[in-house]
């Protein structure tokens, strides 16, 4: 219910927790070099965000401003989101991998006045320089007045006027008291970038979406007391705002901060990291269960792995022979796999194969079964059908509420493709068990002679090639098929290397394996070392398109990519195809 009953949502998560068991493990922050884990208690972790939610105060922070944290998983960002939600303060994450300029767009559309950074970043044995980043993000913002900075490593860092040291909260009183907020206050704001123009500030709020995010998680994930969840996202995503920091602790969990990544020092660290803290649920995205499948079984049988219950997937569908090497090697075939579906906007998991009755059917790679309170609708144009554009018909607590500063794109997204109901972007199918398969994004759908087919779908053939590490499959037009003819990129497994023989026979298996209306002798393959990805793993199939289309001005928002160079390469290896 609206009404000013929300200033619990800081004690929710840390000060009725105190109140139980102060000493057990809150945060288990797990540093880039493995065996270097530092663990924070609910006693610990209150105190530090007091300590500094009351520094913020003293420095003109306010109830309703916006302040933008630019930092890696570690508890001092934890301490910082927590902090803000104490007294009335929005945060806005931004990724700490993104460059100056895309943190500049970001810290300006919220007008933040205050940004929270560390000196520097470390991650798969790089150090970067954040404070250097930020320095230089905010010579064009001009609405920064000061600049927190924390330590992460010992080396020195310039400090200019603006700059605070963080550790001057240490000099502050342990007690804070909460601010006093209604249910439909912001609690924070989280860019998603688009295919075009600047990014989107979606708004989530203080009650709606802590309750959706620690009832998923307890949920889906079956979480009990004491348990040891393990999600290895960055805190700069949803994922890991709802499952490494919100979710967790307000079921007062012990949640894992992960710095690293998946193949630093080796293809082992997720299975070392799961033996080492006894992980019991383990949260991670296809992408890197895609690349690690590809180092083979022995990094993960080298490591004892009884701990874990659950294993969960997010961020893109799952290809079925990634899920089955998820479920039989990692799992040891005795843990259920929950492929969730949901999105920035969702704030929660909104469609998972969990909960159910604990014998039920899991289906690999589809999501399955509706949340409580979700109820999924499948339109075509303005008609019911059991396919295609996948809308919710009913609001649901952990919903967005608006975009920042501009409702009305919020509105046309969301709300105006389909009137009465949500429209998510997203295509799925639903088989008649009344179970939902996820097929990607609506633009990732390719129409054949009026056949609508999933690039996930045919993306999931290919990948059971022992040529294809992962592939990238767009469609393009045709003068009679419509998008009758596709584009493949392909990255080859380490020991393969491509020949046109082999390529017109992956596109071969295609039409056999799918439909022979897919015109696969007109398909193009195109091997590459690596697909652009986003720094959360996805595929980011809109740039691969607008290549394929050589609409090179059109690559809209890139702030997001993890590896530019790629794109490059992508551009150069289209233009070498047709060169021959």
């Amino acid at each position: 219910k609206k009404g000013k009953t929300t200033r619990k949502l800081p004690m929710n998560c840390l000060d009725r927790h105190v109140h139980t068991f102060p000493d057990r493990v809150a945060l288990i922050w797990e540093r880039d070099e493995p065996g270097t884990e530092v663990k924070v208690t609910y006693r610990q972790l209150l105190e530090a965000t007091c300590r500094l939610g009351n520094l913020l105060r003293r420095h003109g922070v306010n109830r309703g401003d916006c302040v933008t944290i630019y930092m890696p998983p570690c508890p001092a960002a934890v301490v910082s989101m927590l902090a803000c939600a104490r007294i009335g303060a929005a945060h806005s994450v931004v990724f700490a991998g993104f460059s100056a300029e895309a943190l500049a767009d970001r810290i300006r559309d919220a007008q933040s006045r205050i940004v929270i950074t560390v000196n520097q970043g470390v991650r798969g044995g790089k150090v970067t320089e954040l404070k250097q980043t930020v320095d230089l993000a905010i010579q064009s913002c001009p609405s920064v007045q000061k600049v927190f900075v924390a330590m992460r490593t010992e080396s020195p860092v310039v400090m200019t006027a603006r700059d605070i040291a963080m550790e001057e909260m240490q000099t502050e009183d342990v007690v804070c008291e909460p601010a006093a907020m209604d249910s439909e206050d912001v609690l924070f704001l989280l860019y998603t970038s688009g295919s075009t123009g600047k990014p989107k500030g979606l708004v989530h709020t203080q009650a709606g979406y802590l309750l959706y995010a620690s009832l998923t998680h307890r949920c889906v994930f079956n979480y009990h007391d004491e348990d040891v969840f393990g999600c290895v996202a960055d805190i700069g995503w949803i994922t890991g705002h709802s499952y490494s920091v919100y979710g967790p602790l307000a079921n007062g969990g012990t949640t894992v901060l992960f710095e690293s990544t998946p193949i630093y020092p080796d293809p082992g660290r997720y299975w070392e990291m799961v033996q080492r803290l006894k992980i019991n649920q383990f949260y991670g995205a296809p992408t890197a269960i895609r690349l690690l499948l590809k180092y083979g079984d022995h990094w993960v049988h080298k490591y004892d792995r009884s701990t874990l219950k659950t294993l969960g997937s997010v961020g893109e569908p799952i290809n079925t022979e990634a899920w089955e090497w998820y479920h039989r090697v990692v799992g040891d075939g005795r843990c259920p796999v929950v492929d969730t579906w949901w999105q920035t906007e969702t704030g929660g998991i909104c469609i998972a194969p969990r909960p159910s009755a604990p014998n039920a059917e899991i289906v690999p790679g589809m999501a399955m079964r509706p949340f409580f309170g979700i109820r999924p609708v499948l339109m075509d144009s303005e008609v019911l059908c059991m396919s295609l554009g996948l809308c919710v018909s009913q609001p649901w607590p952990g919903m967005a509420r608006t975009i920042h500063n501009n409702h009305q794109r919020f509105i046309e997204t969301y709300c105006q493709p389909y009137p009465g109901y949500f429209f998510t972007g997203d295509g799925a199918y639903r088989s008649k068990e009344g179970y939902y398969q996820i097929i990607g994004r609506l633009d990732d759908v390719i129409n054949v002679s009026g056949h609508r087919i999933g690039t996930a779908e045919l993306e999931d053939v290919l990948n059971q090639s022992p040529m294809v590490a992962e592939s990238a499959v767009i469609g393009y037009s045709h003068e009679v098929k419509g998008q009758g003819k596709q584009e493949t990129f392909n990255v080859a497994t380490q020991s393969r290397q491509y020949t046109m023989a082999k390529i017109c026979g992956v596109k071969f298996q295609i039409m056999v394996t799918i439909l022979t209306f897919l015109c696969y002798k007109s398909a193009i393959s195109q091997c590459v070392q690596r697909l652009p990805k986003t720094r959360s793993g996805k595929i980011m199939r809109r740039v691969l398109r607008k290549v394929v289309e050589r609409d090179l001005d059109g690559l809209g928002d890139l702030s997001t990519l993890d590896n530019p160079a790629a794109v490059q390469e992508v551009i150069q290896g289209h233009r070498d195809l047709f060169i021959q």
